[in-house]
């Protein structure tokens, strides 16, 4: 079975690899949501859907799509000749599919925030920044991101605290396996509780 520190380091590694990812890519969907672009409803609704649907039932979709010889991942890469990936049955892939999953499951509560932030900002800032020639990519680093730091810096804590306890798509895509490399601390306790019946310790 798992070893405490091995069960610490594969949740830190989890956490180390999610949330700064998560956080990057929200920022950058929660900019572009925020602009008039075309199909923005659509768009909203798609990267929302996590918050509106149950855990187990989306593991279980992603399960299917990760799995080696009839899932929709490897279908579309053998398109390109790549020969079929076992994602979640060796060790190497895993964590990679775990990390995957979580960074798109935190996605819609970040997305939320930050939009909620953008607004808030005073449209006088880029009028200034526009009269002056500045550029868009100048005024999202210097304008944008410094005044969502507030956001980002409690999404940066929500996430963390999050994804320190993530179980259900670990338990449903692949049950901590393999090699216990995504067996993560919550999941290490449950196992010790319920499996090992060891409560004690758990």
């Amino acid at each position: 079975g798992t070893s405490l520190p091995q069960a610490i380091g594969n949740t830190f590694l989890y956490v180390i690899l999610t949330v700064p990812i998560s956080t990057a890519i929200a920022l950058l969907l929660a900019y572009l949501l925020n602009q008039k672009i075309k199909l923005r409803a659509l768009f909203q609704t798609a990267y929302f859907l996590p918050m509106v649907t149950s855990a187990t039932a989306v593991g279980l979709v992603w399960k299917y799509m990760f799995q080696e010889n009839y899932g929709l991942i490897n279908w579309l890469l053998s398109l390109f000749d790549v020969a079929k990936i076992p994602w979640l049955t060796k060790s190497a892939y895993s964590m990679a599919v775990m990390v995957i999953y979580g960074i798109w499951d935190a996605l819609p509560f970040t997305i939320i925030l930050l939009i909620s932030g953008l607004q808030n900002i005073d449209d006088h800032y880029y009028t200034v920044a526009k009269v002056d020639g500045a550029r868009a990519k100048r005024i999202f680093f210097r304008i944008t991101v410094p005044l969502l730091s507030p956001t980002t810096l409690f999404l940066f804590i929500t996430t963390f605290i999050s994804s320190m306890k993530v179980y259900q798509s670990v338990d449903v895509m692949t049950g901590g396996g393999p090699r216990q490399k995504t067996e993560v601390m919550v999941y290490y306790i449950y196992r010790l509780a319920f499996d090992d019946n060891r409560l004690d310790r758990a």
